[in-house]
């Protein structure tokens, strides 16, 4: 039943905007009347390998399969540039699978202790991991720390259109009713990453240039393994940050990329350029978030991100209550899912081996032909999420969005970021200024907690760090 699942997770996630977590809502309906360990064993197949084969298409057509596969186009697609798609795609694999092993044995291991850290956080904590993760992010995918910032203030000003959570009334919707339900993340990262590139590929008149080379190469063992402690490092934040609910792959991933880019100083292959270590940090932190992510949602019925969420509601039409005495009182379950993740592990490992660069022979196709094929992609996955052509507009005016960014050297990561996690600021951040508003002193209720004063630290360590003038002072000192 894993090998089922992935399976299906692996051709779904390396097609551009049919994601993990659409595959899982189908597989809810599909699996109703089977027993509830197949249901589950399907699903974590689907869930693992899902996550990694967004990677495949992030790395050969530079198109994301889900989010938290954005960091992995940064040095993914560089590498597939310059000829070295087959060990950009080897390095992603198993990277993926350790971080995959990784985040199960956490589970295992950690379920309770890191579900009682996750506990401790306020509102105004997880607001501040959010802009922790932005001003991180603005550093990291911009030559211009302040192109950055401005494309990641552009993603937030796009998380904020419809429906007022709290007050209930329409916001930046212009009075138009499709924006009403919002601004969906599927249609916004095939504009901006998959219909951009096809206008850029246009504009500058490269449709005849070479393909991309997926020619096998050999990538030794031991090579392989020059990362592998390092990656451990990833793979923990990875798993610390699936714990924290509603956070997810794509801020783990651009965590360890923040962290691999610091330890990493000097290279000769700069970050973003196709530096192997890149995909090694976000592999390994976004398959890491799995396991991380199921720990608040056995532990304490909150799920740690979109996919978990779905499985939540697996628990329920199956009459399990997932909660503090899960674990206690249906051990065989807990253990069935634990069981169906590292095995969906190994299955990760060998289906990315094998066929991974087979799903992504569709790449050499000649640039002509494939561009009308991607477009047509893109239009279909754009409205396949929703049955809306209102998305498919959506796709188009964030394409062109992502064109003007691209050539004027705007990064598009940060913005996919603060459009994911742009809700969750929101709503923390009004609940801890409504919680805090009722104290007698405002500023220590919002800023006086040990956690709240070390992420506000590193937020302004990140900006100030990144201040050019500040920056030149710090080198003169030297």
């Amino acid at each position: 039943m894993v090998f089922i699942g992935a399976m299906a997770g692996m051709f779904i996630g390396a097609i551009p905007g049919l994601s993990v977590s659409m595959a899982t809502a189908l597989l809810v309906s599909v699996t109703y009347s089977w027993s509830t360990e197949h249901a589950l064993a399907t699903i974590m197949g689907v869930y693992v390998v899902g996550v990694y084969s967004g990677a495949i298409s992030a790395i050969l057509i530079n198109i994301p399969g889900a989010p938290s596969s954005v960091v992995t186009t940064l040095d993914g697609y560089p590498l597939a540039q310059k000829g070295e798609a087959y060990k950009a795609l080897k390095y992603a694999t198993f990277y993926s699978f350790i971080g995959s092993l990784f985040g199960f044995t956490a589970l295992g291991v950690f379920a309770g202790p890191i579900s009682n850290i996750a506990l401790k956080f306020t509102p105004m904590d997880y607001f501040l991991l959010a802009i922790f993760g932005l001003t991180t992010v603005g550093s990291l995918t911009g030559k211009i720390f302040t192109k950055g910032l401005i494309s990641a203030a552009i993603g937030l000003v796009v998380s904020m259109v419809g429906i007022d959570s709290v007050l209930g009334i329409p916001r930046l919707t212009f009075g138009i009713y499709g924006l009403q339900t919002g601004i969906n993340i599927v249609p916004v990262l095939i504009g901006l990453f998959g219909l951009s590139e096809v206008l850029i590929i246009v504009s500058e008149g490269r449709l005849e240039s070479e393909v991309l080379n997926i020619a096998k190469t050999k990538v030794p063992i031991r090579e392989m393994f020059r990362y592998f402690f390092r990656s451990l490092y990833y793979c923990t934040i990875g798993t610390f940050v699936g714990v924290l609910p509603g956070v997810g792959g794509p801020i783990a991933s651009f965590l360890a990329y923040g962290e691999a880019k610091r330890i990493k100083k000097d290279t000769p292959v700069p970050f973003g350029e196709g530096q192997i270590e890149g995909i090694v940090a976000s592999e390994s932190a976004n398959n890491a978030c799995i396991g991380g992510a199921l720990i608040p949602m056995l532990t304490l019925a909150v799920p740690g991100d979109a996919v978990t969420a779905i499985i939540l509601s697996v628990f329920y039409v199956h009459g399990l209550q997932p909660g503090p005495m899960f674990i206690k009182s249906n051990p065989h379950m807990f253990y069935a899912i634990f069981a169906g993740g590292l095995i969906g592990s190994v299955f990760l490992l060998l289906l990315g081996l094998f066929m991974g660069p087979n799903i992504g022979k569709v790449v050499t196709i000649p640039k002509r032909i494939l561009m009308p094929v991607i477009i047509v992609l893109c239009i279909v996955a754009a409205f396949a999420y929703n049955n809306r052509l209102f998305d498919v507009t959506l796709m188009f005016l964030f394409g062109i969005t992502g064109f003007i960014m691209r050539r004027r050297n705007y990064p598009a990561a940060p913005m996919i970021l603060a459009i994911v996690l742009g809700g969750m600021m929101d709503s923390n951040f009004r609940r801890a200024v409504s919680l805090a508003s009722s104290e007698e002193r405002f500023f220590v209720a919002l800023f006086g907690r040990p956690i709240t004063i070390i992420l506000t630290f590193l937020i302004i360590f990140v900006v100030v760090s990144n201040v050019p003038q500040l920056r030149r002072l710090m080198k003169n000192d030297h």
